[in-house]
């Protein structure tokens, strides 16, 4: 029952820790990424952007669209330097897409004006620049300007507006935000590169996604945010399915251990089964002695465990920090995991196939040794006694 209890109990704690895992992360992507974004296939500025921005909001899904310049630079502070991806905002209109804009709507946002050259700064970025608030950072476009000296890059200083935190190292180390007139001007851009949209329910995005690109006029790409990080999500789901196989393992071996624990009962209860059947009973009735008690084992092992794991994993906010500090440890690196708290969020759709499983293993392993018992010879076993 306890090996049982243990497989189960590990199987949910672990499959629920990483859909957190995924939610967590999914969810803090999706504070500084929009729901889909609309693009040039070379990545130069849209022909039409008025345009396409209005057949975009024209779709029954979509709650808000904004315009954005894409691209890539280096900043530097003194000998520091970092490689960033440069997004030029219209800060009027870009907390219609992202939360993350909406929570500095009302504050560093409004410092963005066109022609300031101010920036904001992910938290993780300024922090490894040494920058804050009224710093300036050289931002470095990366295709130059010719001049009798050969090509030289451009080189703008920007003022840090302020800083945001989004909760992702990943964005939080690497995203700069300016004005997207700025973001024309630094790299010399006729209009915005692209459109990013917010979808009143993010799971439709790829069904938006194909509508979007039989409507829309003009040579454009589309990109959903399932896309954007197809790699992260696929490799999150492969790890999902092999745990789920390995930890299930732990149940086999806990069944097995049942087959030998009733092949053993089996042998010990053999004069037993034998006064049994010479007062009448059955060899069904004493296989089905044997199937009820491998079978409560596997109910009692399996409530035991589904009790155990969900517990830990609704309470797993509190029972990691809870180890930190006592062994002095960080379990999730940020810069590693992207993440720096142990999330849960378990699921109807894993526990219950965990549960099923679990019973099947346990009713399989008591058949074998019910079967031995229901064939033991009477006379064979009472011959000693």
């Amino acid at each position: 029952m306890l090996g049982i209890a243990l497989g189960v109990a590990a199987l949910i704690i672990v499959l629920s820790v990483m859909n957190g895992f995924q939610k967590e992360v999914a969810g803090r992507m999706l504070s500084v990424i929009s729901h889909l974004e609309v693009f040039t296939p070379d990545g130069a500025a849209l022909p039409d952007p008025a345009l396409t921005l209005a057949e975009v909001r024209r779709h029954p899904e979509v709650v808000g669209a904004a315009p954005f310049v894409g691209e890539q630079g280096l900043l530097a502070r003194g000998e520091t330097m970092k490689g960033a991806v440069i997004r030029g905002i219209d800060p009027a209109q870009e907390p219609q897409v992202t939360p993350v804009a909406a929570e500095l709507q009302a504050t560093a946002l409004q410092k963005l004006a066109p022609g300031a050259f101010g920036i904001l700064l992910g938290a993780d970025l300024a922090r490894n620049l040494g920058v804050q608030e009224g710093d300036t950072v050289t931002l470095m476009a990366p295709s130059g300007q010719v001049t009798p000296a050969g090509v030289v890059p451009r080189l703008k200083q920007m003022t840090v507006a302020g800083t945001f935190s989004s909760g992702h190292y990943e964005y939080d180390s690497a995203l700069a935000m300016i004005h997207m007139q700025d973001a024309q001007r630094i790299y010399r851009l006729e209009g915005p590169t692209g459109i990013r949209v917010k979808l009143d329910d993010l799971h439709r995005a790829r069904a938006v996604t194909q509508a979007l690109a039989g409507s829309l006029s003009g040579d454009l790409l589309l990109l959903d945010w399932t896309r954007q990080n197809r790699t992260w999500f696929a490799a999150v789901q492969l790890e999902k399915r092999m745990m789920f196989i390995i930890l299930t393992l732990i149940v086999a071996v806990a069944a097995f251990n049942l087959v030998s624990t009733l092949v053993m009962t089996v042998q010990d209860k053999r004069a037993d089964i034998a006064i049994l059947r010479t007062l009448g009973a059955s060899p069904r009735s004493v296989m089905g002695i044997f199937v009820v008690q491998g079978a409560l084992v596997g109910v009692i092992g399996t409530v035991a465990g589904l009790a155990l794991g969900l517990l830990v994993a609704f309470n797993i906010d509190v029972i990691v920090p809870a180890l930190e500090r006592l062994f002095n440890a960080t379990f999730l690196p940020k810069d590693v995991y992207l993440i720096s708290q142990m999330p849960s969020d378990p699921q109807a759709r894993d526990i219950v196939p965990i549960g099923l499983i679990s019973l099947l293993l346990a009713f399989g392993a008591t058949l074998y040794p019910s079967w031995r018992a229901s064939r033991v010879n009477p006379a064979e076993a009472l011959r000693y006694e």
